[in-house]
């Protein structure tokens, strides 16, 4: 199967390598490759033949531009897909994406689901939870030489590994016209999260709870945790964590 994969960073190098590796004909796609979704430019070409597209860019910012990117950069990319032929439209998002609208990025996570959904091509949403990845810098938002401020936000954090897999089972699959929820196999608390990632890298600095730190001081609730249907990921953090710091 031809597939394009826009965005080539943790998520989109990982997923190019695993469908190449699966026997697909894939081309990678990003600034660097020449295509830029903001523009338009380089897309009909990166698109050319392609039975299905992976979304898996992101805003440069986390503000309100991040509306005005993805409002842009989704109306570039379906009307380059139907110029195309494109018969599969995927992207990634966030579980618990609409249950935030405190968060001007969750809206414009919103804003690029609602977008796709009602795009002229069949689509597929791929909803992660937080990246396991993404702890050490959720961290330092919060943090300096003597703590680390944290929320107690109830999150269920998934390996990125297992989110291209994923992506990769959904992108050579029909369209499945609605949401996929996916998430690691652990429920933490962000603060808790901190404390286990801290005592694995023998860093002695204490979490402090704080309801008012960082980004996710706007969640309410458990509004990051996966519904019942949800896929679960057979990794979990604590091995992560101590493969990362093995190697």
């Amino acid at each position: 199967m031809q597939i394009t994969v826009i965005g080539t960073g943790l998520i989109g190098s990982q997923l190019a390598s695993k469908l190449q590796n699966q026997g697909h004909d894939v081309t990678a796609a990003s600034l660097s490759s020449g295509v830029d979704l903001l523009t338009g430019a380089g897309l009909d070409e990166a698109l050319t033949g392609a039975h299905a597209v992976v979304n898996v860019t992101n805003s440069p910012s986390f503000d309100e531009q991040s509306l005005d990117f993805f409002r842009t950069t989704v109306g570039n990319l379906l009307a380059a897909g139907e110029r195309a032929g494109v018969h599969h439209q995927v992207i990634l998002s966030i579980v618990g994406v609409d249950q935030v609208p405190e968060l001007d990025y969750y809206r414009a996570k919103v804003l690029q689901e609602e977008l796709l959904r009602g795009g002229p091509t069949p689509y597929s949403i791929v909803r992660a939870t937080q990246f396991f990845e993404f702890m050490e810098p959720t961290m330092s938002w919060t943090s300096d030489d003597s703590a680390v401020r944290l929320p107690a936000t109830p999150v269920q954090p998934i390996a990125s590994a297992d989110v291209v897999d994923v992506l990769a089972e959904v992108a050579t699959a029909p369209p499945i016209n609605g949401i996929l929820d996916v998430a690691g196999p652990d429920t933490f608390t962000l603060d808790e999260l901190g404390r286990i990632t801290l005592t694995a890298r023998d860093d002695r600095r204490p979490v402090i709870t704080d309801d008012q730190a960082g980004l996710f001081a706007a969640v309410r609730g458990d509004a990051l945790t996966p519904g019942p249907d949800a896929r679960l990921a057979p990794l979990h953090y604590q091995d992560w964590l101590n493969a990362t710091i093995n190697k």
